[in-house]
């Protein structure tokens, strides 16, 4: 196989992996009464854009909320938090790809950016559905940052742990992590 070929199967191998991830993590956290406060589908979806080429990482963040909800019902498509959540997921995975390619192989300056850009696009978003809906926008905006605070721990945690991980374990699909 070439190698333009073998790189291509490898993403694909990668990112269905990181999509079912995202399918399963927040089926699993309801399941167990934890719900969306942990952000569970963020969680792979920031950790491939460290794993990722940016294309790939935009694609997966994009398309795993749809996805999700045409599957599972959640997030839901009416409200809009599917589509919020697919803005929101493709800023965090393109902002971890962008920044980490340039402060590689730190993690931090990446995680701390692609965290922050992406709960100020989830505030943002929040705002404009409210002011859409007629709801009070300054409480959505508030209430979307609170909600999310112990996910933005959980991912501040578990994400450079994944990656150091992943690193001493050198294997064919993360041989450039």
């Amino acid at each position: 196989m070439s190698g333009m070929h073998s790189n291509r199967l490898r993403w694909m191998v990668v990112n269905a992996v990181i999509m079912a991830l995202g399918l399963t993590l927040p089926v699993v956290f309801h399941a167990v009464g934890l719900g969306s406060k942990f952000l569970p589908m963020l969680l792979p979806l920031l950790l491939n854009g460290f794993l990722s080429p940016l294309g790939w990482a935009l694609f997966t963040g994009a398309a795993t909320p749809v996805i999700s909800a045409l599957l599972t019902g959640m997030p839901p498509l009416y409200p809009p938090v599917a589509a919020v959540m697919s803005v929101e997921c493709t800023v965090l995975a393109g902002v971890a790809r962008l920044v980490h390619g340039c402060t590689r192989p730190r993690v931090w300056p990446a995680l701390v950016a692609a965290v922050v850009c992406s709960r100020a696009t989830s505030i943002g978003l929040s705002w404009l559905v409210a002011q859409l809906f007629g709801l009070p926008p300054r409480l959505s905006a508030v209430a979307s940052l609170v909600q999310g605070l112990p996910g933005v721990t959980l991912q501040l945690a578990v994400v450079p742990l994944v990656l150091k991980v992943l690193r001493t374990r050198r294997g064919l699909l993360f041989e450039d992590v």
